[in-house]
């Protein structure tokens, strides 16, 4: 009985450490053999695991991820381990588990879809959003080549239009249909604002990402963020927008006015902004739009001169190209023509290639430092320091090598600011001296464009004459600072750095430096060209080219465009109101000297037939490069009508050149042959004769006179007789082709009696025509002599000095007025804005707290307020005087006409 009650205990104590195995984790097994269903039934209720509850999730977002418990002993690496027997549950179990655990996870709430309806694509022409939109208004037109998409402005909906666009090959289709090129997607979507803008968008540009549209108007800047989206009806989209420096912009559109605004071409966060107060601000999208990251005050000061007021107000500027300094420019525009530039300028947080940044530091250690002058080597140092500074990677090369691109640090000089270098200099190539007056152009500046081709930094500038100034760079740009002219910071509590404002001051002695490094001496072999980079000098211009458009002179001038193509850096496009023109460059100093002979090609592109060039025709314009090697033009006027202008090449074919007159006799002889040939025509060839003393001793009778006579008969025939018989069938031949001939000429004959009967028929007409013309011509003969009687007939015409005299009123009537009294608001906006200063500024300052004085230069104190309204009040007590002074002037001349 004991012996049976040892077995049963070992029999259950068996069954429960059997029991025990199975709960505890095993070793993983292969996947291709399963485990047995009873097993896996048995071990189900022992192994159901209820996930913990998730922490609460946005309704929109996905449900968490579950993931299975780690096995407790590692797998081996050589064996694939399928998951811990924990969760390897039967689908009834798995799907019990599933509901439980999901069942107290909040559900997502359903986010309402939009209902896509299938594309069709139109040509672009035929695009709703373009041929509905009726006449008048502003606007402009923005392309985004990564996503194949063009926004445009609709003035009477104040959205923009964001069309999908695809290019096709013209020429692969030739079914017979019309080929276009360029076509767009129906429907398209509307990006609204999420409030009124309050005014006129005349501008539109997005960033290089595609991510932000920049709506400029003449006082006010918002900006576009495509892709935050606030609401959504159907192909409308709401999306967010928020305005630039409303702080700085006047709301009431008095004041200071927006120039231009622009992207970055370095960064996709950064844009600048030129105001009418002679101010550059570059603002960081992702920081603050209130208040600029960089501020510079632009101070011309034009040397051997008067100033006048038009050298002070600022036109247009554009960044410099990937290209040396360049690449750290911005080239800025005045009215009168003159052209200065910062360097260097960074966007914070900007990518530029690294390969290039360490080709300037080495070109400043190489140049720069070892030079015999203290003033290259003094530049070259505060250039390597901020190189060093901006670019900490060129101090640990060897640890970081990988890296292809280098970011831009916040960094500024506390002691020393820009210098607004220039104005450019213009040089002749002959002999190296500086040019006059006589190549300037008349009129003022009104538009600019830098483009980098080849070799050669080129600047086209847009007169309101109707021509185009181009010039190149005759040597690199170079970094410039002024010392002692200390820099204002905002730094924050970690002392990082936030924003810069300075005072850019031009260099007196720069232009004047030029004479005593002409052109002839910075030669690429030169040992003094070196040096001559690295002195502080601006570089000098090179004259290419100055081109007339022929436009109609008007009063206030003509309102010209510039725009770059894609794809050919000589080539550019000038809009105005007259049409469309393309311009490609044939000679650059330093790309194609061999061409310094062929002038630039202009080509009407499109053209309207206005006479009045004062207002533009094109609200938006945009150069589409597509995958073909082509460039398609997409143009929107004013009238809103739509043009596409596919422009195919990149060259222009060089014409070709005959000589019709330089002809050779036989190429003439050869072009008139006739039907009867030159051996009928020369004759038969005679046949050889021997010597008539071997025929006298020959008797007829004898046999060798016999033979000797047959033998001649026989030559003669040969050589006689078939010559008739050619000549008779070339003959009869011939008679067809002369018939021919008879009839073709018989035709002329009498289509030339046609002629002269017609010509005889208008020969009166002429003739009536004539005796018109003739007292016409007498007519204009006694009106002449009746004007000859008039009292200013004997008018002396006027002198050279009268004529400069004239010119200069007409200048000042043109020019200096207009850019006096945008001067004269400018100041005034200014001093609104220190007088009534914002909350947080520093008292009696009318500046933020972070613009405190530092030294070098002192803050605007109540006396010199005063000083500035006084010499408002003088000013415009002089523009007042001024007036009256041309008014008295006109009004002499006016009675001296009479």
């Amino acid at each position: 009985m004991a012996n049976m009650a040892c077995r049963l205990y070992s029999f259950l104590l068996h069954s429960k450490k059997k029991k025990l195995l199975h709960s505890k984790p095993q070793t993983p097994r292969d996947s291709s053999t399963p485990a047995p269903a009873a097993k896996r039934k048995t071990s189900s209720p022992m192994t159901r695991i209820t996930a913990p509850q998730p922490p609460s999730s946005p309704p929109d977002s996905p449900p968490p991820l579950r993931r299975s418990p780690a096995p407790s002993t590692p797998p081996s690496r050589g064996r694939r381990h399928s998951p811990s027997p924990s969760l390897a549950l039967t689908p009834s179990s798995s799907a019990s588990a599933s509901t439980s655990a999901t069942s107290s996870r909040p559900k997502p709430r359903p986010s309402p879809k939009r209902t896509y309806s299938p594309a069709q694509w139109v040509p672009i022409r035929s695009h709703p959003a373009v041929s509905l939109r009726g006449g008048g208004g502003g606007g402009g037109v923005a392309w985004d080549a990564a996503a194949s998409r063009l926004y445009v402005w609709d003035p009477s909906a104040r959205a923009a239009h964001r069309i999908c666009v695809r290019i096709r090959d013209a020429e692969a289709g030739k079914d017979g249909e019309e080929e276009v090129a360029v076509e767009a997607a129906v429907p398209s979507e509307m990006l609204m604002p999420e409030a009124d803008l309050g005014y006129e968008v005349t501008q539109i540009s997005l960033n290089t990402d595609g991510s932000s549209l920049l709506l400029a108007g003449s006082h006010n800047i918002y900006v576009l963020y495509v892709h935050e989206r606030v609401s959504e009806n159907g192909d409308t989209i709401i999306c967010r927008a928020a305005p630039v420096a409303s702080q700085i912009l006047p709301t009431n559109n008095n004041g200071i006015k927006v120039l231009q605004a622009s992207w970055h071409p370095f960064s996709s966060s950064h844009f600048g902004i030129l105001t009418s107060d002679a101010v550059f601000r570059l603002f960081d999208l992702s920081f603050d739009l209130e208040k600029p990251e960089q501020e510079f005050y632009l101070q011309p000061i034009l040397p051997g001169r008067c100033q006048n007021a038009s050298s002070i107000c600022p036109v247009a500027f554009s960044y410099g190209s990937d290209h040396l300094w360049d690449r750290f420019s911005v080239f800025i525009l005045f009215s009168d023509g003159s052209i200065f530039v910062l360097c260097p300028i960074v966007p914070f947080g900007s990518d530029y290639s690294k390969r290039s940044i360490e080709e300037l530091y080495e070109d400043v250690n190489t140049f720069g430092l070892k030079s015999s002058n203290t003033n290259v080597v003094t530049n070259s140092h505060l250039a390597i320091a901020w190189l060093e500074a901006t670019f900490p990677e060129l101090l640990r090369q060897s640890a970081e090598t990988s890296t292809l691109m280098s970011r831009a640090r916040p960094y500024a000089p506390v002691d020393d600011s820009l210098t607004l270098q220039g104005p450019l200099c213009r040089v002749c190539e002959e002999n190296s001296e500086l040019e006059g007056k006589s190549s300037s152009c008349e009129g003022k500046a009104v538009g600019f464009l830098y483009s980098s081709a080849g070799k050669d930094s080129v600047l086209v500038t847009a007169w309101g004459s109707g021509q185009l100034q181009i010039d190149a760079l005759a040597d690199e740009i170079q970094p410039q600072w002024s010392i002692g002219f200390p820099t204002r910071l905002n730094v924050d509590s970690h002392g990082h750095l936030k924003s810069v404002a300075m005072i850019c001051d031009s260099n007196p002695q720069d232009p004047w430096a030029l004479k005593s490094h002409p052109l002839s001496s910075t030669g690429s072999n030169a040992k003094s060209n070196t040096e001559a980079v690295w002195m502080g000098h601006s570089p000098p211009l090179l004259r290419v080219a100055i081109v007339d458009l022929a436009l109609p002179k008007t009063s206030n001038g003509s309102s010209l465009s510039l725009f770059l193509d894609p794809l050919v850096p000589e080539r550019f496009y000038c809009a105005h109101g007259g049409g469309l023109d393309m311009v490609t460059l044939h000679f650059l100093p330093f790309s194609y000297p061999e061409m310094v002979s062929t002038p630039p090609s202009v080509h009407p592109v499109l053209t309207t037939g206005n006479s009045d060039t004062n207002s533009p025709f094109l609200s938006g314009f945009a150069a589409i490069a597509d995958a073909y090697g082509h460039v398609q033009l997409v143009g929107i006027t004013y009238t809103g009508e739509c043009f596409v202008v596919e422009m195919k090449g990149w060259k222009e074919p060089t014409p070709l050149q005959l000589d019709i007159y330089s002809k050779n006799t036989k190429d003439v002889e050869s072009s008139t042959t006739g039907m009867i040939s030159k051996e009928l025509i020369a004759g038969p060839d005679p046949p050889m004769l021997p010597s008539s003393s071997s025929l006298r001793s020959l008797t007829p009778d004898s046999i060798e006179g016999k033979s000797t006579l047959h033998h001649y008969i026989k030559v003669f025939h040969e050589y006689y007789v078939e010559y008739g018989h050619k000549v008779f069938i070339e003959l009869k031949e011939h008679a067809d082709y002369v018939k021919t001939e008879i009839e073709d000429k018989q035709k002329r004959l009498q289509a030339v009696k046609q002629s002269l009967l017609s010509i005889e028929a208008k020969d009166q007409d002429i003739s009536k025509r004539i005796d018109r013309a003739s007292k016409v011509y007498d007519l204009l003969e006694k009106r002449i002599e009746s004007f000859k009687m008039l009292p200013a007939a004997n008018k002396k015409p006027l002198s050279q000095a009268e004529l400069e005299f004239k010119s200069q009123l007409d200048r000042f009537a043109d020019v200096e007025l207009d850019a006096l009294r945008s001067s004269i608001s400018a100041q005034s906006a200014r001093m609104k804005r220190f007088a009534h200063p914002s909350l947080g500024g520093a008292p009696g300052t009318g500046m933020p707290p972070w613009q405190t004085p530092k030294g070098g230069r002192s803050h605007v104190s109540d006396s010199q307020m005063s000083l500035m309204k006084s010499s408002l009040k003088r000013l415009s007590l002089l523009n007042d005087e001024s007036n009256q002074k041309l008014r008295l002037i006109e009004h002499e001349l006016k009675n001296q006409e009479q």
